[in-house]
């Protein structure tokens, strides 16, 4: 069994205010990223290459708040973020504060197979990414005007305007099963528009937006970081399936509909075990996801209750 779960973020999605074009927008793109990572698992190869390979995509496409499309920060900024796990080893990398890295993931990556440390930040991340091959992107790659009214409009003060409901969605990331039954987790985001010069959220923290453990199960959120970073929510999850004998569905639901509700946080994950089970949960209005597991026909759905 081999599989594959995928995410764009979660949050208010209202139906009245996206048009048909956008919404098969993300809809094709959501089916593209799934179906680049899911060829790495057809062709019987792994799980971390696979989520690379989805959250790449995704990191290219400025629908979403990764890569090229990231939100600015409130001095102008894309301040990028991201993470990966390998849930066989236990191995793991993550880089923050990037602003000329053109697939966070990648040098995430580069950072868990081939450095000695877990997490690097801001200048010294890039200088690694130099040491590694990487060539580096000037800042005007990632912006996009629809970003940046994003970010005048908390800028100019607009009422009922923060940077928790401005841009909710976008953070993309990336869970797969391959072959081999090795799990993996991936996620990559450009965090809040208007945040402060180097605030942080989940993504790249191992344990609360991304976290891998064949002995458990492998999960990417999307959401409120500050909140996931406070509840360890992708580990939580991944210990009550290991040593509470939850199952992953269970697990989520109450991690996000008991756990998370209570402190108001909202958001998603998905979340996929060594037997296939694909999870993909939120509590906000809608989350962009897609999933497809061997022998099966994709999935994409975005609203509740698809």
């Amino acid at each position: 069994m081999y599989a594959l779960a995928i995410h764009g973020g979660a949050g208010s999605l209202p139906r009245a205010d996206t048009t048909t074009e956008r919404e098969r927008a993300y809809r094709d793109a959501l089916a593209a990223a799934l179906e680049a990572g899911y060829a790495v698992l057809r062709a019987g190869g792994s799980s971390v290459e696979a989520v690379t390979r989805a959250v790449v995509a995704l990191e290219d496409d400025p629908l979403f708040n990764a890569g090229r499309g990231a939100v600015f920060s409130y001095d102008g900024v894309n301040e990028l973020d991201a993470a990966i796990m390998a849930g066989g080893s236990l191995a793991a990398g993550a880089i923050c504060g990037v602003t000329h890295v053109r697939n966070p993931v990648t040098l995430a990556r580069a950072v868990m197979e081939q450095s000695e440390y877990v997490m690097l930040a801001g200048e010294g991340a890039e200088e690694f990414a130099l040491t590694r091959g990487f060539a580096l992107v000037p800042r005007e790659y990632f912006r996009t005007e629809a970003r940046w009214r994003q970010l005048e409009r908390i800028r100019a003060g607009d009422h009922g305007v923060s940077p928790l409901t401005i841009s909710p969605v976008g953070t993309v990331g990336a869970v797969a099963l391959d072959v081999h039954g090795d799990l993996a987790a991936a996620t990559s985001t450009g965090g809040m528009t208007g945040k402060r010069h180097r605030r942080i959220g989940d993504s790249p923290i191992i344990g609360a937006g991304t976290y891998a453990d064949n002995r458990a199960c492998a999960v990417s959120a999307t959401g409120h970081g500050e909140m996931f970073i406070r509840l360890a929510v992708a580990h939580d999850i991944a210990a009550r399936v290991r040593y509470g004998g939850r199952t992953l569905s269970t697990a989520v639901h109450e991690v996000l509909h008991e756990e998370l509700a209570t402190l108001g946080g909202e958001g998603g994950v998905i979340a996929l075990d060594r037997s296939g089970e694909v999870v993909m949960d939120f509590n906000a209005e809608g989350m962009f996801r897609a999933s497809r597991r061997e022998a099966e026909p994709a999935r994409v759905a975005i609203y509740a209750g698809e």
